[in-house]
């Protein structure tokens, strides 16, 4: 492979690996666009999440914000909020970036992200969530 992807691949080694959810989303594409997960890999890790200036708890916040506006990516949020658990992001500040979505994304998109956000904090034994202080 090329040094982009190579770096990609390492940066999600950092983030905690590609995950289940995600692993499960490149090789749903093999058959149809099998290109398409080593560009995500090349593209979104080796080019974008690898900068410099924010670490990578920052940047998976910016994610969050993006994936919950958009709606309708579930399938990315969920791996996005394992990768934010494991970048560091407590199960509280998860929760609090959700809801501060809400005045920009809406009530219908912030529930589903909210929806999704239970499903893998539930998974980890991360439920109830406290407030944060």
């Amino acid at each position: 492979m090329n040094e982009r992807y190579e770096r990609g691949l390492a940066r999600q080694r950092e983030l905690g690996g590609p995950g289940p959810v995600r692993a499960r989303a490149y090789d749903s594409l093999d058959d149809i666009a099998p290109d398409l997960p080593r560009l995500a890999v090349e593209f979104a890790y080796g080019d974008i999440h690898a900068r410099p200036g924010l670490d990578a708890a920052r940047r998976e916040l910016v994610v969050l914000g993006a994936l919950i506006a958009l709606g309708g990516v579930e399938p990315q949020l969920e791996a996005h909020l394992g990768t934010a658990l494991d970048a560091g992001l407590e199960p509280g500040e998860i929760v609090e970036a959700v809801l501060q979505a809400l005045p920009y994304a809406g009530f219908p998109r912030v529930m589903a992200a909210m929806g999704v956000a239970r499903k893998v904090l539930g998974a980890r034994g991360l439920l109830p969530v406290r407030q944060v202080p």
